[in-house]
């Protein structure tokens, strides 16, 4: 079986066995998605305990449901927030605990209100990152990851280090039952370092992709990135004397 189809077996079966065992939340159904899932609020939390949280200034964090409670409380601790606009389309929205007032983190953190409380920023005005916490539909132990399809948090990532960011920290959310024996990896796919679930952390030790493979970006998927543009001239300007 080829690894597009393997994963795509993968993503069905964790997306059946979520919602038959009654932990599947709201978006539902949850086929097709970054499954939300019971437990998220406490994986936010075993999360805080990792030094590379404690330790982040800036982080990245997907716009999926069940990393909602992460992202909130990235802007309760002061964190600097980035989330990645669906489908990069739009490149990412910074928010800062500045930007949000006292009691409305959850909202402003909630990918519908984002735009309204954080700004869009071009990458050239990031700051660096220090963590990314993506969403997965499976991983495995030994930091294998499938996202819902489209390889966009592995395009996000590799954005991240065309930028000059180091070998930057990958954490996930999931629920026990989203842990998976293999997830078959191709050249370009991201694993994570940390698998977080409601009651466990599983460190994983793996190796990142160093930046993005432009013979595998179609002209119609750079056409419809307008960051991808903007990448390609931020990157000239640096090579530029």
């Amino acid at each position: 079986m080829k690894p597009k189809d393997e994963k795509q077996a993968i993503r069905e079966r964790v997306w059946r066995l979520l919602e038959k065992k009654g932990v599947a939340q709201f978006p539902l159904p949850v086929h097709g998605r970054i499954p939300n899932f019971e437990g998220n609020e406490r994986a936010a939390e075993l999360l805080r305990s990792l030094e590379i949280w404690k330790g982040a200034r800036a982080i990245v964090v997907s716009p999926d449901s069940p990393q909602h409670p992460v992202r909130e409380r990235a802007i309760l601790e002061g964190k600097i927030l980035y989330m990645p606009t669906p489908r990069l389309r739009g490149g990412f929205v910074e928010l800062r605990r500045e930007y949000v007032p006292r009691g409305e983190e959850r909202r402003a953190t909630a990918i519908r209100y984002a735009f309204r409380y954080g700004r869009t920023v071009k990458l050239g005005e990031m700051s660096p990152v220090d963590l990314v916490v993506m969403g997965s539909v499976a991983v495995d132990r030994d930091g294998g990851r499938v996202g819902k399809g489209g390889g966009y948090s592995d395009l996000e990532y590799a954005v991240l280090r065309e930028l000059g960011n180091r070998e930057v920290p990958v954490v996930t959310t999931v629920h026990p039952l989203q842990i998976v024996d293999r997830v078959p990896m191709e050249p370009h796919d991201v694993p994570v370092d940390y698998i977080v679930t409601p009651d466990e952390i599983i460190e994983t030790h793996t190796p990142h992709p160093g930046g993005i493979r432009w013979e595998l970006v179609s002209n119609e998927r750079s056409e419809g990135m307008p960051v991808l543009r903007e990448l390609k001239r931020v990157l000239e300007g640096l090579r530029d004397p």
